[in-house]
């Protein structure tokens, strides 16, 4: 089954991905357009818009079995070996390296086919990824979702209920954001620490996690990379994050979804874990490699709009009075405000070697719900706490 959307709506949502998240398109751009064939009517539009444009497209169709078009798909993790998931073919470098901007749609037809992989083979098809992730993220990109049955199902929704939240969302004006975000923005940025405090349901205990943030870039998040948005970030000094928290809600990753995730971390390290809900996909995220046991970032879903907590993380962890950190890659821009330069380099390079900034092939976002009947209790920016409120975020 298709999502009925009307032509003017895929319009309005292509024009704001070329025009407002990617700055426009020229001439002599080769814009690569990444996804499953199901989203193909939202595809149709923008390269219909970027050949208009006078400018070359590159369509990147993504087999049903692959999670978001890794160089590997699941059948290489069923059938295949370390060995083979080494030998990544050089026209896959070649086609990252030659396009010049990036459009990655989300969304799944059958999800369940690249689900529940075999853990080490799964983790080192992520680790195979990591160069033509840093490839894509190193030029202008922007990620959106394209709603599907599937996904519709995993939110107990019906298909158009599921498209209607979607569509509502994606042609909100993010322009609105800049007003919601900047007060937020501006604290983060005075701040030398963030402080979070969580209860545990299943005990009742009062949980708390700090990290120090001094030092750090802010990032306001409206709708330049990611599409919907809505969020303020940024990396922390990946060694100081101690205590607990505890993760209530429900979070999709590779085709399955983990719920109740429980955190315990130490001088940067995550020590003990736990989940309700798929515990081997929290275990595989978190035993991929050296970094996947640390945390990259804490980010403020700011969007205002987004009521509903949908599952994909492109959509929860922008709801607005929510909390997420991610297990795994930081950002560097968040160290360093030009790592294009070789100052910036060499300074990225000694905050990494010094574990302050944090290298993975993961980069998995955990939400917190601060809203009234959530997991989340109190957060304090510095000394000042903040509050969730009508789904924003306030200043006490």
């Amino acid at each position: 089954m298709k999502p009925q959307i009307k032509q003017s709506d895929l319009e309005k949502w292509a024009d704001y991905l070329l025009n407002h998240s990617l700055g426009g398109i020229k001439k002599d751009d080769i814009v690569m357009i990444k996804g499953e064939y199901i989203a193909w009517p939202l595809m149709a539009v923008l390269q219909d818009k970027i050949f208009t444009a006078g400018a070359q497209v590159d369509i990147n169709l993504v087999a049903p079995d692959n999670n978001r078009g890794q160089v590997w798909g699941a059948s290489i993790a069923k059938n295949g070996t370390l060995e083979q998931i080494k030998k990544t073919p050089d026209w896959h470098k070649a086609r990252y390296e030659t396009m010049t901007k990036y459009i990655e749609i989300l969304g799944a037809e059958s999800p369940e086919l690249f689900a529940n992989l075999p853990e080490k083979l799964n983790s080192a098809i992520t680790k195979a990824d990591m160069p033509f992730k840093k490839l894509r993220l190193s030029k202008p990109w922007v990620l959106t979702l394209f709603p599907t049955e599937a996904f519709a199902k995993m939110e107990n929704m019906t298909l158009q209920e599921y498209t209607d939240i979607v569509i509502s969302t994606s042609l909100t004006d993010p322009k609105l954001l800049e007003e919601i975000e900047e007060p937020i923005y501006q604290l983060m940025n005075r701040s030398d620490e963030i402080k979070i405090l969580t209860q545990c349901p299943e005990t009742g205990n009062e949980l708390k996690m700090t990290m120090d943030i001094s030092g750090r870039n802010i990032v306001k998040c409206t709708g330049h990379s990611n599409f919907p948005d809505g969020e303020v970030f940024t990396s922390p000094d990946a060694n100081s994050v101690n205590g607990e928290i505890f993760v209530d809600l429900p979070i999709f990753f590779n085709g399955v979804t983990i719920e109740g995730i429980y955190l315990e971390i130490k001088d940067g390290q995550i020590v003990e874990y736990k989940a309700q809900k798929e515990f081997d996909t929290l275990k595989m995220i978190i035993e991929t490699d050296a970094g996947s046991h640390r945390i990259g970032e804490v980010a403020l879903g700011m969007n205002k709009g987004l009521h509903t907590a949908l599952k994909h993380p492109l959509f929860v962890e922008k709801v607005g009075g929510t909390l997420h950190i991610a297990i795994g890659e930081s950002y560097p821009e968040c160290y360093v405000k030009d790592t294009s330069t070789l100052e910036g380099k060499l300074q990225l390079d000694e905050l990494i070697q010094k574990g302050i900034c944090n290298e993975s092939s993961q980069h998995v976002d955990i939400v917190v719900d601060f809203r009234e009947g959530g997991s989340g209790k109190r957060v304090f920016l510095g000394k000042t706490e903040i509050f969730s409120e009508n789904n924003i975020w306030k200043i006490k």
